[in-house]
């Protein structure tokens, strides 16, 4: 691994762990204080939202500016964030909070995303560098809620008062600085001129290309996967009678297995072409969650916890790779931009939809509608064969 990557991934992990550690205090500040489920609902929401309406214009932003620009605002807007959250823990306070961090980290993922996939020089070093980018997030999705759970409980005078929820709030605000110090060094690369075609078509104008509906398409499929595993493994496990140790146990393992699997993945992915990859995790995918339902005892869901973190966890990579492949050099910012609204979308939408199908059918259905879906979605993962384009 080039030593610039690897300050990239150490800023991408402290900067992503503000927002995932805000993204569990948040509620559960809001819970102590006597907000509805509800209101926890639509406040976990603003995260992803933020992303939904400023992806497309990040993008852009990162096509003109490059890495460093959008880097500091977004470190400036995350460090403003969580401290407003330290000084005054409000609920309306807190929905500013998440929208500001949930902001702030898509922009810098769209910087980092499109910077890393300009400096690769082919196919077989983008895959290889969009494996290592992605343990970031699978490492903060541990630190930062793991960091301000212990100040919750521990830095107060007893276990979640308000002065452990602004300690911990405080710690987040001091984890984007961290980021800067990690990528303050990392060369720049050359701005180049404006192309003759930029301003000339919107966004979604990109969605004309067929590779590019393929791959935004087979992307959707893959993150409503994630998210039905980590909305819907709750419920099943407590219509089982499992604790929520466990079930904690469960997610976790999950996690594990995808951040195992993207340390690996750079030493046998080079000579695999991304479309065969994506159209295997989508077939194996399909098959867990047809299982999955059938499950009973803590050790089988754990076990298929596992093999689905393993599959979905090789996704990311895949699909960034397969992203700069199609896409124009000028435009890479603004397709990374689209695709990070398309998920977030799916985040913000897909959970809801989860909830009253399985109010309406059980669990077990959603399942397995989803995954056929998703075995039938593999199709369109394999005809992802980019022709050799600008990059």
């Amino acid at each position: 691994m080039k030593p610039p990557l690897l300050k990239l991934i150490g800023g991408q992990i402290f900067l992503h762990a503000c927002m995932t550690g805000m993204r569990m205090a948040t509620p559960l500040l809001a819970l102590r204080d006597g907000h509805s489920a509800l209101s926890v609902g639509v406040l976990l929401s603003l995260f992803a939202l933020t992303q939904v309406f400023m992806a497309i214009p990040a993008g852009r932003y990162t096509d003109r500016h490059g890495l460093k620009k959008p880097m500091r605002r977004g470190i400036g807007i995350a460090c403003v964030g969580a401290g407003l959250a330290a000084c005054w823990p409000s609920f309306p306070v807190l929905c500013l909070s998440a929208l500001m961090t949930g902001g702030a980290t898509g922009l810098a993922v769209i910087a980092l995303q499109r910077h890393v996939g300009r400096t690769a020089r082919d196919p077989a070093e983008l895959k290889e560098s969009f494996s290592w980018l992605s343990i970031g997030p699978a490492v903060s999705n541990f630190m930062g809620p793991m960091a301000a759970g212990l100040l919750i409980d521990h830095a107060g005078e007893v276990a979640a008062d308000t002065t452990g929820f602004r300690a911990a709030f405080a710690l987040m605000c001091l984890l984007p600085w961290v980021t800067w110090w990690c990528i303050r060094r990392v060369p720049e690369l050359p701005i180049d001129a404006p192309h003759p075609d930029a301003g000339r078509h919107g966004a979604f104008d990109l969605l004309r290309e067929p590779l590019m509906q393929r791959l935004l398409l087979v992307n959707w499929m893959l993150s409503s996967c994630w998210d039905v595993h980590t909305f819907v493994v709750p419920i099943l496990g407590h219509e089982r009678g499992i604790s929520a140790s466990v079930i904690g146990f469960i997610l976790g393992a999950f996690a594990v297995a995808a951040a195992l699997v993207r340390i690996a993945m750079p030493r046998v992915v080079r000579h695999w072409h991304e479309y065969r990859i994506l159209t295997l995790a989508m077939t194996i995918t399909a098959v867990i969650f047809v299982i999955y339902p059938f499950t009973q005892s803590p050790w089988s869901m754990g076990v298929c916890s596992i093999l689905l973190g393993f599959t979905l966890g090789v996704v990311q990579p895949m699909i960034m790779s397969t992203l700069h492949q199609i896409t124009p050099v000028h435009r890479q910012g603004e397709a990374v931009g689209l695709r990070l609204m398309a998920v977030n979308a799916s985040s913000v939408l897909m959970p809801m939809l989860f909830g009253a199908a399985g109010a309406l059918a059980g669990i077990g259905p959603v399942f397995w509608v989803v995954g056929l879906a998703v075995g039938a979605g593999s199709r369109t993962a394999w005809h992802l064969r980019p022709h050799p384009g600008p990059h």
